[in-house]
C-alpha cells in the first residue's frame, strides 16, 4: 500500500485508543444509568466524560504522531498567529465555556435572561444544554405573554457571557418577587378589599416564606443579599381611576403563571361575593357634585337652569 511500518503502527495505535476511550466511556455511562435516576446528574456525567475523553484522545494522538516537544512547539508556533485571527469567535466561545465552568453564572436547568440592556429585552429561557462553543435555551416569553415556553430552541454563543448582561432567575436566592395590582373604585370599601387580598395572598404564598428564609441564608454566604421582610404584603396607593392595591409575594420563577392564576381566581371569587367592592376600569359617567359629593365640598352658584346641579335640600345651584 506504500505506507511505512511506522505510519501503520501509528494508525493502529490511534484506532485502538479511539475505540478504547469510546467503549470505556459507554461502559461507565451504562453503570451510571443503572445507579442514578436523576436526569440532571446523568446529563452531567455524559458531558463530563465526553470532555475528558476528547482531551485525553487529543493528548495521546499528539504523543503518537509527533515525537519530542520541539516538534510540537514548532508546529504550534507556526499556526498560532493564523488561528488567533481566523478563529477569533470560536476562541472567544471556548474562553466563555471555560468561564461558565469556572464561575458558573448559569447551569443546565437554570432560567436566565441574556442581553438585557435598558428598555430592550433580551433572550429568556431555560438552559437545556451546555457545549464547548454554545449553550442552548428553551425560549420563554416573546409572543407568549407569560413566562412559559414558546417551543423554540435558541443556541447562544458562549462568548456572549463576556459582552451581555445575564439575569439568572434561579441561582442564589432561588425565588423572585412578583406583584399583582388590583384597582378598585373610589366608592368601594377599599379597607375591606385590602383585608380580603391580604387573606388571599397569605393563603397562596406564605408557605414559601420558611423555604425562602433558608435559601436566603445560603445565598448570603456568596452574595450581599438582605431582605427585612419575606412575608407577602399588600400596598395601598391611588391612581386616576381608583384605589390601587398591590399584592407583593415570593414565587418560584418557573411556576409564576400558575401562581398568578390561582391568586386571580381567588380574588374574583372574593369580590364577586362582596357588594361593597367594584373593580375600576376606564369608563365615563356624569358626576353631580351637589348630589354625590360631600356637603362641605360644594360651592353655591346662581344662574343655572332649573334642576341642574341643585341640592335636594336647597333652591340654589351647586358645583
Amino acid at each position: 500500500m506504500g505506507v511505512s511500518a511506522a505510519t501503520q503502527w501509528h494508525l493502529l495505535l490511534t484506532v485502538t485508543v479511539a475505540l478504547g476511550l469510546g467503549v470505556g466511556r459507554r461502559i461507565l455511562l451504562r453503570a451510571v444509568e443503572r445507579q442514578v435516576d436523576d436526569v440532571q446528574v446523568r446529563y452531567r456525567w455524559r458531558k463530563t466524560t465526553g470532555y475528558i475523553a476528547t482531551f485525553v484522545a487529543i493528548a495521546v494522538f499528539i504523543r503518537i504522531w509527533f515525537h519530542g516537544f520541539s516538534s510540537i512547539s514548532t508546529m504550534l508556533g507556526l499556526i498560532s498567529a493564523g488561528v488567533a485571527i481566523a478563529l477569533k469567535d470560536p476562541l472567544a466561545n471556548l474562553a466563555g465555556w471555560m468561564f461558565i465552568m469556572w464561575r458558573q453564572p448559569l447551569a443546565v436547568g437554570d432560567r436566565i435572561e441574556i442581553g438585557t440592556s435598558g428598555s430592550s429585552r433580551g433572550v429568556s429561557g431555560d438552559v437545556i444544554d451546555q457545549r464547548v462553543f454554545s449553550f442552548t435555551l428553551m425560549e420563554i416569553g416573546n409572543w407568549v405573554h407569560a413566562d412559559q415556553s414558546t417551543g423554540r430552541i435558541i443556541h447562544v454563543p458562549n462568548g456572549r457571557v463576556f459582552t451581555d448582561t445575564i439575569a439568572n432567575y434561579t441561582r442564589g436566592f432561588r425565588y423572585i418577587w412578583d406583584e399583582i395590582g388590583v384597582l378598585v373604585t373610589f366608592e368601594s370599601n377599599w379597607r375591606k378589599a385590602k383585608h380580603l387580598l391580604t387573606d388571599i395572598i397569605n393563603d397562596q404564598a406564605t408557605h414559601l416564606t420558611g423555604e425562602a428564609e433558608r435559601r436566603l441564608r445560603e445565598a448570603s454566604r456568596q452574595f450581599m443579599i438582605f431582605y427585612s421582610k419575606l412575608t407577602p404584603i399588600v400596598y395601598t396607593s391611588v391612581e386616576d381611576s381608583g384605589v390601587l392595591l398591590t399584592l407583593r409575594y415570593l414565587t418560584d420563577p418557573q411556576k409564576r403563571r400558575g401562581r398568578r392564576e390561582l391568586i386571580w381566581e381567588a380574588i374574583l371569587d372574593a369580590f364577586d361575593g362582596c357588594d361593597e367592592i367594584d373593580f375600576a376600569y376606564p369608563t365615563q359617567r356624569m358626576y353631580l357634585n351637589a348630589r354625590e359629593g360631600k356637603k362641605g365640598a360644594v360651592r353655591p352658584v346662581s344662574g343655572l337652569p332649573e334642576g341642574v346641579g341643585q341640592s335636594p335640600d336647597h333652591d340654589e345651584g351647586y358645583f
